[in-house]
């Protein structure tokens, strides 16, 4: 394959992944909306749009195997090609939790704490995808190192959450057996949102780590 037409694959395959991208982040959007609202349909419309989200996923990894085997890339561009096949799988996973999130809290019957403020865990978590992204097609390694430095502050609000809850918890068991037993599924429920929107921030991370490494062949933000 001529150069050119071997640098227009590549670009392709970069422009793919971010479509890729804005096709989970919506997903994920959705989630919490549905969450946020209670909204049945639109979680169930969810859990309906993460066919297409596996479908793109297998599309573009067809792409890599074939740039791979094909074109046999070196250096820069086998640092590339290898960051975006991981990345697509980060994004598969990330759109498989959305489904989660978007499950977990549907049938929820119990008010939150206000100290449980899954809404800005989410917009927190929401940012660092699209910064992870933005890293990625952009090439930018200082925002990389940003978007793994941010994530303490994730985790550190998953923390709090959870901890909440956890009193929640503790002060409910007073109430008769069958309150109890909803509250144990409710807190179940929130325990496992907040479990999965710190994963999403996980693979947000990774992806600013592929990223650094496709840029600078450092290792850095991998372990």
């Amino acid at each position: 394959m001529p150069r050119e037409r071997y640098q227009d694959s590549l670009d392709e395959l970069r422009s793919d992944v971010l479509a890729m991208g804005d096709q989970v982040v919506e997903q994920f959007e959705r989630s919490l909306k549905a969450v946020e609202h209670r909204d049945e349909s639109l979680a169930r419309s969810v859990a309906e749009g993460d066919e297409a989200v596996n479908e793109t996923y297998l599309r573009l990894e067809d792409r890599c195997v074939d740039l791979f085997a094909l074109q046999q890339p070196v250096a820069g561009d086998l640092r590339f090609v290898t960051a975006s096949f991981k990345i697509i799988t980060d994004l598969e996973r990330i759109g498989d939790l959305a489904v989660n999130l978007a499950d977990y809290l549907r049938t929820a019957t119990r008010t939150l704490s206000p100290e449980v403020q899954l809404d800005a865990i989410g917009e927190a978590v929401r940012s660092l995808v699209e910064r992870s992204l933005a890293a990625y097609e952009t090439e930018d390694a200082a925002a990389c190192r940003a978007v793994a430095a941010d994530d303490d502050e994730v985790d550190a609000l998953c923390q709090r959450a959870s901890e909440s809850v956890t009193r929640d918890l503790i002060a409910g068991t007073d109430g008769d057996g069958w309150e109890v037993e909803r509250l144990l599924d409710d807190v179940s429920r929130v325990l496992l949102t907040i479990r999965d929107l710190e994963r999403v921030a996980d693979h947000a991370v990774n992806i600013a780590a592929r990223t650094l490494y496709m840029i600078e062949n450092d290792p850095e933000l991998l372990y």
